[in-house]
């Protein structure tokens, strides 16, 4: 072999190891109504997201992403500038969205940096998910933020043990005061003061098993609650993060005709203005043919309250039936219904998406989202943000 060649076949062997992906992803949203405190009807919203993949070795890897975005409704700031903790009121215009060194040899695998961390099983409603934010700037379409962690999982796919520590809380993005998703209160001249971000770390474990007739999980955490409660001396008011302990677990029983999901967990706090409370979900999954069905009831059972105001879409999708349904027509169309209604009827969300893609790059996506119910209810204070969506997508 000549020397030469040499730095060549390394640096195929380079690339060989280094991957990359992403989109850029166009969303128009609109309103039939105005809404308290914004009239506007119609949004526009432009994401592009960067992903790469790189294998230093078999046991080390890297993997990282960036997102641009910009809006024409002032949901994200227009200031210049790489955000990392995502706390910032409005979504950043550009942000590390996530950059993780995962380690594994054997039955070991240690994953440190900015990286999602999911636990449990059931849909819509994941009591147990509590290294989980989320941007509930839209509360029915959000996504989930990614929090600076260190995971250390050890187990076989029978048995596995994981424990994350978290320097620092990462909290769920809460609707903006002066538009259509802070309810009624949009309507109001509210001003927000600085908020009262705890200092603390986070830390949880949970341990799970899969065996021939059941799997299940038992979870622990203790940290801080990432959807805030408020001190309002009006009219101001202020976001403060409560200490939070979770004692959880989740099962899954594969039946002849469906699969049986429940998830529960028992959430208590050191806090005076903290409730205590129970928040569990049961539900029934099957894949049929091309059809993918969920449905379920989600509940809560206050153990102990305190009467304090906060914002919790988790408690307020709770004592409501569920559901979730997808239906594959071909490789390159799909529908899906999700849907939530109040056990009590005075409040619902349904949620209906048509997807098609376009050759190898291009997906198109139409929808609709209806809200139905009254302004005391926490799915009907929003029955005026009723939208349809068009989405239009090109991957690389």
């Amino acid at each position: 072999m000549k020397p030469w060649l040499l730095p060549l076949i390394s640096g195929l062997a380079l690339g060989q190891d280094f991957t990359e992906r992403g989109f850029l992803d166009t969303t128009g949203t609109f309103y039939p109504q105005a809404a308290p405190g914004d009239s506007g009807h119609a949004l526009g919203e432009a994401l592009f997201r960067y992903e790469a993949f790189y294998k230093v070795t078999p046991r080390l890897r890297f993997a990282g992403g960036i997102d641009a975005r910009t809006d024409s409704h002032r949901q994200v700031e227009r200031e210049a500038g790489l955000a990392w903790w995502d706390r910032n009121r409005q979504r950043t215009a550009l942000e590390v969205r996530r950059l993780i060194a995962t380690f594994s040899a054997g039955k070991l695998t240690v994953e440190a940096g900015k990286q999602f961390i999911r636990w449990g099983r059931t849909d819509i409603l994941t009591p147990t998910d509590r290294f989980a934010p989320r941007d509930y700037l839209n509360v029915v379409e959000n996504d989930f933020l990614a929090i600076t962690a260190a995971r250390v999982t050890y187990g076989s796919l029978a048995n596995s043990i994981e424990l994350v520590f978290s320097p620092r809380l990462t909290p769920s993005r809460v609707p903006l005061l002066n538009q259509r998703w802070a309810g009624p209160a949009a309507a109001l001249a509210i001003n927000e003061a600085r908020p009262d971000f705890p200092g603390g770390p986070q830390f949880g474990a949970r341990w799970n098993h899969i065996g021939s007739t059941a799997e299940y999980a038992l979870s622990f955490y203790n940290g801080y609650d990432h959807q805030p409660l408020y001190r309002a001396a009006l009219p101001t008011v202020q976001r403060f993060y409560p200490q939070m302990r979770m004692y959880g677990g989740d099962v899954a029983i594969p039946l002849s005709l469906f699969t049986f999901k429940a998830e529960a967990a028992y959430f208590t706090s050191t806090n005076k203005q903290s409730d205590e409370y129970v928040l569990y979900v049961a539900q029934l999954e099957r894949q049929a043919g091309e059809w993918f069905l969920v449905g379920g009831y989600t509940g809560q059972a206050v153990t102990l309250g305190r009467s304090t105001q906060g914002f919790s879409p988790e408690r307020g999708f709770t004592r409501a039936f569920t559901a979730h349904a997808g239906y594959t027509i071909d490789t390159n169309r799909s529908l899906a219904l999700e849907a939530a209604v109040r056990q009590d009827a005075h409040g619902a969300w349904v949620k209906a998406e048509y997807s098609e893609a376009f050759g190898q790059h291009w997906r198109m996506t139409v929808g609709y989202v209806w809200i139905y119910g009254s302004d005391a209810d926490f799915l009907g204070q929003f029955h005026r943000n009723s939208s349809a969506i068009l989405d239009l997508r090109y991957s690389f």
